[in-house]
């Protein structure tokens, strides 16, 4: 039977009107589960900003909050940019005002065998993960601590922070440290208002996935059936958690991560199986010097 499914798209866990007078900065939210995230929001009342690299992402981003209630601004931004993230939270406060809620989403991952990664592959993927993660939260507290205002950020993580994760050993890492600074940043800043708190995806299908993680996903051929909910997540699921946690009814809730996947990342069996590769996984041949 597994887990029941959630109410309709559309549906609100939160009260009318939450989220109005906010503005909200969602990071990589043109695309994907960012996109999900920023559309709940949206429909709370709250002003929509979207930081992206890429301008069909903005544009993909603003088709799909405009029309929800409230105002919705892109920026572009590279988020490895400390001063490229500060010239884009100038341009969000003059257009909509200063965020009080950050929601770092932008990421960079792809599956790779740790043998075959590049020096560039894993400088790349820790300096948007782990690195643009802080230079945003970084710049947004620094804002909120000179204005004496209180704020909230959810830094979206990965269940392999905890686990380790076999083929993606650069994005893993960079997780781990997202989650420390979870930890680390909800001390720092929580006397001065500024709660942060930690959202894990588990497996959410969407249309905006990359072709290798699609491809992945195609090898698992009834993936519902391998996840203890027997049933994949709906992307609204996690925008409703992540609109929870930013909202008044989670004032008290920081320095802790929320994983939103059916207890799927605390799954065990009474006996092992056999091994396979990661490579075997990934449908790759032996590995070439």
């Amino acid at each position: 039977m597994g887990l029941p499914e959630p109410p309709p798209s559309g549906a609100s866990a939160l009260p009318p009107g939450t989220f109005d007078g906010h503005v909200v900065l969602v990071t990589g939210g043109g695309t994907g589960l960012g996109k999900a995230i920023a559309t709940e929001f949206a429909r709370l009342g709250a002003d929509i900003a979207i930081a992206s690299r890429k301008p069909e992402h903005l544009d993909a981003g603003v088709k799909a909050i405009a029309g929800l209630g409230g105002r919705v601004h892109a920026v572009a931004c590279d988020i490895r940019d400390p001063e490229a993230i500060s010239a884009a939270f100038d341009d969000i406060e003059r257009v909509l005002g200063l965020p009080q809620v950050l929601v770092n989403n932008a990421a960079a991952n792809f599956p790779v065998p740790a043998e075959d990664m590049s020096p560039n592959a894993w400088r790349t993927v820790v300096d948007i993960t782990l690195n643009g993660t802080f230079f945003c939260a970084r710049e947004f507290a620094r804002r909120h601590l000179a204005e004496g205002t209180p704020g909230s950020i959810i830094n979206v993580g990965a269940s392999y922070a905890w686990t380790g994760g076999p083929g993606f050993a650069h994005s893993a890492a960079a997780k781990a440290g997202v989650k420390n600074m979870v930890e680390t940043l909800a001390v720092e800043w929580g006397p001065y208002g500024i709660q942060v708190n930690g959202l894990v995806p588990g497996l959410f299908p969407h249309d905006d996935m990359t072709a290798d993680i699609k491809g992945n996903l195609d090898r698992t051929s009834e993936k519902d059936a391998c996840q203890p909910a027997m049933r994949v997540g709906r992307v609204r699921e996690l925008g409703w958690a992540a609109t929870f946690l930013a909202s008044p009814y989670a004032r008290f809730i920081s320095g802790h991560t929320l994983v939103v996947d059916g207890a799927n990342w605390q799954r065990r069996t009474l006996t092992n199986p056999p091994v396979v590769t990661v490579r075997e996984q990934m449908g790759k041949g032996p590995f070439q010097p």
